[in-house]
Formats: C-alpha cells, sequence, structure tokens
C-alpha cells in the first residue's frame, strides 16, 4: 500500500512538474516569437535604409548624367548656329582680310567654347562627387555601422 501511495505521489509530482515544464516551454516560444518578430523588424528598417541610399544615389547620378548630356546638347546647338554665322560670313564677306580675321575668331571661339563646356562637364563631375562624399558617404557608414551593431 505504501509504495501504491508513493507511486501516486510520484506520478502526481511527475505530472505538476511536466505541466510546469510544458508552461516555460510555451513562455519561451511566445517569447521566442516575439523576439524574432522584433529581429526582423529591424532587418526591415535596415533593408529600407539601405533602398533609400540606393535611391539617393541612382537619383544623384541621374542628375549628373542629365547635366552632362543637356551641356553636350547645348554645346552642339552652340557649335551649329557659330559654324552657321561663320560660314555665312565666309561666304559671302568681299573683303579677304575680314574673311581671314573671322576665321582666326572662328578658332578662338570653338576653342574657348569647347573649354567652357569641358568645365562644366568637370565642375558637374566634381560636385557631385563631393555631394558623395559629403552626404551619401556619410549616410552609408551609418547604415554600415548600425548593421553591424544589428543582431
Amino acid at each position: 500500500m505504501m509504495t501504491l501511495i508513493a507511486t501516486g505521489v510520484g506520478l502526481t509530482v511527475s505530472g505538476c512538474l511536466l505541466a510546469a515544464g510544458f508552461k516555460q516551454s510555451a513562455e519561451s516560444r511566445k517569447k521566442l516569437r516575439i523576439l524574432n518578430a522584433s529581429r526582423l523588424q529591424t532587418h526591415s528598417r535596415i533593408q529600407q535604409k539601405r533602398m533609400e541610399l540606393l535611391e539617393v544615389r541612382n537619383r544623384a547620378k541621374l542628375m549628373e548624367d542629365t547635366v552632362s548630356g543637356g551641356t553636350t546638347a547645348v554645346e552642339k546647338v552652340h557649335k551649329v548656329i557659330a559654324n552657321t554665322t561663320f560660314g555665312l560670313i565666309d561666304r559671302f564677306a568681299k573683303d579677304e582680310e575680314f574673311k581671314n580675321t573671322a576665321r582666326k575668331v572662328k578658332q578662338t571661339h570653338h576653342e574657348k567654347s569647347e573649354q567652357v563646356y569641358q568645365v562644366v562637364r568637370t565642375t558637374n563631375k566634381a560636385v557631385h562627387i563631393l555631394a558623395d562624399s559629403l552626404f551619401i558617404g556619410k549616410a552609408e557608414k551609418r547604415i554600415i555601422s548600425k548593421t553591424k551593431k544589428a543582431p
């Protein structure tokens, strides 16, 4: 009879311990789900920052390309107008000295205008490099440092 009572007590204690274990396991799973959701949310924020940075980089590149392409287009139109003007002078001027002077002016005009357009392109590139190093580079470093700290 004593063994039966001891067995009953043992089973009761084992049952209570098993129930406590299940309860602890359920609480641990709940905490693990919360932790995993937090990790995913943090990862999502980091990914969002990366995408925003990529968008800023793409917009900066698009702007640089637009200014460069626009400069090339304006340069070509300018060259056509200048060539037309100097061509008309060369064709219809009767004074040879005036024609020679116009040819020298045309040569100087083309050299100087090419230099001006090259300066515009170089300045455009320099401004975008500066903006990249000042703004985009710093933002990228912040994101990278947060990524390394994140779980």
